[in-house]
């Protein structure tokens, strides 16, 4: 068989395969957190969210709310040389990105159905 022909077999093989992925992936909450960040930040995004006292008065002394944490899970960054990952229970990460033009770092508690977000600071 010449060189032409399997190249038009594949490309058609591979067109079909493609749109057979499209057709049955289509509509389905679907993601592709396969970094170690992205699966680390969408296991605190899922989970129950917990804030403590001094991170609340933080971000009310800083006008912000707790949406700028919900924020910073979907934009930031894991910072895991700051976390403390050999943890038996409760897991702590730090996260670190901008927020409002500001650097915003959060150390959060990860446990096995709650993340609470222990501390928020400006990062410089």
């Amino acid at each position: 068989m010449k060189l032409k022909y399997r190249l038009a077999y594949f490309s058609g093989g591979l067109f079909i395969g493609i749109l057979l992925v499209i057709f049955i992936l289509s509509g389905k909450k679907t993601s592709c957190a396969y970094g170690l960040d992205a699966r680390t930040l969408k296991n605190i995004r899922l989970k129950e969210r917990a804030f403590s006292d001094n991170t609340l008065q933080f971000l009310k002394q800083n006008q912000m709310d707790t949406s700028a944490v919900s924020i910073l899970l979907l934009t930031g960054d894991v910072n895991f040389s700051e976390s403390n990952t050999k943890l038996d229970s409760c897991k702590q990460y730090v996260v670190v990105g901008k927020v409002q033009e500001k650097n915003l770092k959060l150390r959060i508690e990860n446990c096995e159905k709650v993340a609470t977000v222990m501390t928020a600071t400006f990062d410089d």
